[in-house]
């Protein structure tokens, strides 16, 4: 089967009697043309299925009303719920969005590059690696406006963002005065630190000696993922009471793993997560968690995105907007129990 050519305003012109330029001015609406002539050229345009090149015009005004935005692991409910919300916000302003997804380097440099190709006005983006941003910075220097979904500081790029050091500190900050010494982290360390440095920055603080041995990198970013991360600390024989999760992916891999190891949460084990997704607000122990604004970021996120979009080259100095976390306390956090438990070098799943 063929595949049918695509409708031009010269086929629209052949079938209507009028001339190009008059096709063209009747369907972007100009008065110059009778209503009774822009009627018959819109009703000749839809039986003929006619779509707009939208990349000729671009060429001709300079911009798509397109943005790209760039996510990391749809698996994660949060960052996927942000886009659903920044996605609303462009549309409510008049831009449709490219959408893209990745998880490596080598994928992100390759959506950036579809995107530019696809002439996109602007890019919304949740880097890969928080701590390599020179491709951003480099693109933003020729003056394409980039907002970064990272609450990043002292990145010579545009961020908003969870300030995630902060909203870490606390949630660590939260076990340290129930009353827990023994704190076990799961989260990623050289690609995304802030979480984690707002875990030892707790430990710092409240002068609570921190074995880095306590802290483990997870393989991926699943529920799988957490429950090996678990079954990894618990290994060490650390004696932890608790535990801080830099998602609620892990932390639900880790009471996972609490729960076919014999391991009573909260009473031995305490688990904080982070995002707040609704899984951990419905399991079975209802899971302490840090909760994002998404609406929020996502407007301000618009916001700073269209304001650079529409300023002229060169574009202003860098800013940051960092968002507060909010930390919910649910079952899944107390004091430390009377009873220890005994750590496994091979758990069951």
């Amino acid at each position: 089967m063929t595949r049918q050519r695509k409708s031009t305003l010269a086929d629209i012109a052949a079938k209507t009697g009028y001339g190009t330029n008059t096709v063209s001015l009747a369907l972007r609406g100009s008065t110059r043309i009778s209503q009774a002539a822009r009627d018959t050229i819109l009703k000749a345009a839809e039986a003929l299925d006619y779509v707009p090149n939208n990349s000729a015009k671009s060429l001709v005004l300079k911009r798509s009303n397109t943005v790209g935005m760039l996510v990391e692991y749809l698996t994660n409910p949060q960052p996927t719920a942000v886009a659903t919300a920044l996605q609303r916000e462009m549309s409510d302003r008049g831009y449709g969005v490219l959408f893209a997804s990745s998880s490596t380097p080598q994928q992100e440099t390759a959506a950036i590059e579809m995107f530019r190709r696809h002439m996109v006005d602007g890019l919304l983006i949740y880097p890969v690696d928080h701590t390599k941003l020179g491709h951003l910075r480099r693109l933003r220097e020729r003056n394409f406006p980039i907002v970064m979904l990272v609450g990043a500081r002292d990145t010579g790029l545009d961020a908003v963002g969870v300030d995630e050091f902060q909203a870490s500190y606390d949630a660590t900050t939260h076990l340290i005065a129930l009353g827990h010494k023994r704190i076990g982290a799961l989260g990623p360390i050289k690609d995304k630190p802030l979480k984690i440095e707002g875990f030892r920055h707790a430990h710092r603080v409240h002068g609570l000696p921190l074995d880095e041995r306590q802290i483990y990198e997870p393989i991926g970013f699943s529920i799988a993922a957490g429950f090996e991360g678990m079954g990894a600390l618990a290994a060490r024989n650390l004696g932890l009471t608790a535990l801080f999760a830099t998602s609620d992916m892990f932390a639900l891999g880790a009471m996972r793993w609490a729960k076919v190891n014999g391991v009573s949460v909260p009473e031995q084990l305490s688990i904080v997560g982070y995002d707040n997704i609704e899984f951990g607000e419905f399991s079975d122990t209802t899971l302490t968690s840090v909760r994002n604004d998404g609406a929020t970021l996502a407007k301000a996120a618009v916001e700073r995105l269209i304001a650079l979009m529409e300023t002229d080259a060169p574009l202003p100095p860098p800013t940051l907007t960092l968002l507060p976390g909010e930390l919910v306390i649910r079952e899944s956090s107390s004091r430390p129990g009377q009873r220890a438990w005994a750590s496994r070098h091979a758990s069951k799943r």
